[in-house]
């Protein structure tokens, strides 16, 4: 994480220096933020939840970075907070998914609490996005503010590692694109095409023994009613 991330989240010097943090939460209730899509490039909704507040003291204020791949965001109404995005430069314009330039791009997402939020409460925040086209790590480093101190959620987990940090920034995995046509209509994944042609035989088989089935039931009544036909005439003979 670079002093640059850590300024724009408004963590002071002495902790972006890495020396100490104002407090610690313990590492079992962390923020953390769940995805309604993950395929690269889709429409996401993402949860952001806080389980605590800052060792007993009631949340103020959580400030989310977003990340370089995301341009704009766009929070869901909260109620109990004021939410304000701020902006940032780019160093080069790009065009968003209509086409629009874009010369700026949404930083952080702020929310500050109109009556904090007690410790032994949780609250949940959502925020709409485009996420990037490449697949990989996606994570929003967090800053909670409390009445008495604050935690940086924004210590990222390197890859290969088998233990988290001690407060590990909200993240999750940005997965294989999933192929759309001009309407815009997702495809499954060529493996799930093959699957369905070859399912298409089976299919057929199967209508085809149901054929077969139903030919042969018709063949048994026929046999039937001729049986039944013979013993009629065989009575009708002895009754004369």
């Amino acid at each position: 994480m670079s002093r640059r991330t850590l300024a724009r989240l408004g963590v002071p010097a002495i902790a972006a220096a890495g020396i100490t943090f104002l407090v610690a939460a313990p590492a079992s209730a962390h923020v953390t933020v769940t995805p309604t899509e993950t395929a690269a490039g889709a429409y996401t909704v993402l949860t952001f939840s806080v389980g605590h507040g800052c060792e007993g003291s009631p949340t103020n204020k959580i400030t989310i970075q977003v990340p370089e791949g995301v341009n704009t965001v766009t929070p869901t109404r909260q109620p109990f907070y004021d939410v304000k995005v701020t902006k940032e430069k780019l160093a080069e314009p790009v065009k968003d998914a209509h086409g629009n330039e874009l010369t700026e791009r949404d930083a952080t997402i702020v929310y500050t609490a109109k009556t904090p939020l007690p410790d032994g409460q949780r609250d949940a925040f959502e925020v709409s996005l485009q996420l990037p086209e490449k697949e990989g790590t996606l994570a929003f480093p967090t800053v909670q503010t409390c009445e008495k101190g604050e935690t940086a959620w924004i210590e990222e987990t390197p890859e290969g590692a088998t233990e988290e940090p001690e407060n590990p920034a909200p993240a999750f995995e940005v997965t294989e694109a999933v192929a759309t046509d001009e309407d815009g209509h997702s495809h499954g994944s060529e493996e799930s095409t093959e699957s369905a042609e070859e399912a298409e035989p089976v299919a057929a088989e199967t209508e085809d023994d149901n054929g077969n089935l139903w030919g042969g039931v018709g063949a048994g009544a026929g046999i039937l009613g001729l049986i039944a036909g013979s013993t009629a005439l065989a009575l009708g003979r002895r009754k004369a």
